[in-house]
């Protein structure tokens, strides 16, 4: 019997932005769907917009585990987990023994495929496509929140899109000018369904 599956689905009690005061709570199960739906995004841009060879579906997979290990460790707010080396150095420890952890639950035949998702072993092609969905995904919540008139997220917003900018990804660059708008939008200027779109 493993305990794997089941603690992978308490992923949605680890809530996020401990230190922030959110109109709109998240937790990491809900981020890491949507890392996963931004990452799944750029591996295509990057493949089918400039031709490059991209595995999209291994780095939507990726993305769902990327935070797995917070199962185990809680969500550490940012501004503490890059504090100074040591502090940093000491979470990754932590966060490596939380992923051991994690595999080690899961049967033998099971642990190759899970492994690398866990500890985020994605290869260095893919691993900045994953952190910067992670970090996109971080961005619209920030336009979210300032959506609806919290005012605590504007800091969080100009940082997280100046570090998204400093990766100088091209398929950063292309999501933001061509997805990100419509995150200003409200649901009636997104359009629902309506009796033309049947037609």
């Amino acid at each position: 019997m493993s305990d794997f599956f089941a603690l992978i689905s308490r992923m949605r009690y680890i809530s996020r932005w401990g230190l922030m005061r959110s109109s709109i709570p998240e937790n990491v199960q809900e981020h890491s769907h949507m890392v996963a739906v931004i990452a799944h995004a750029l591996g295509v841009i990057r493949r089918d917009v400039f031709g490059e060879d991209c595995d999209a579906a291994a780095l939507a997979l990726a993305a769902l585990y990327h935070d797995a290990p917070e199962i185990l460790t809680g969500d550490m707010p940012t501004p503490i987990k890059y504090h100074s080396g040591e502090i940093t150095a000491a979470y990754r420890e932590v966060e490596r023994a939380a992923s051991d952890k994690l595999v080690n639950m899961l049967p033998v035949e099971f642990r190759r495929e899970f492994a690398p998702l866990i500890s985020g072993d994605v290869g260095e092609d893919l691993a900045p496509l994953l952190k910067c969905a992670d970090r996109l995904s971080a961005y619209i919540k920030c336009v979210e929140e300032r959506k609806a008139g919290n005012l605590e997220f504007l800091s969080a917003e100009r940082q997280t899109l100046g570090r998204i900018r400093s990766m100088g990804l091209r398929e950063a660059d292309y999501f933001l000018e061509n997805f990100m708008p419509a995150f200003e939008k409200n649901l009636d200027e997104l359009g629902t369904m309506s009796k033309e779109d049947s037609k």
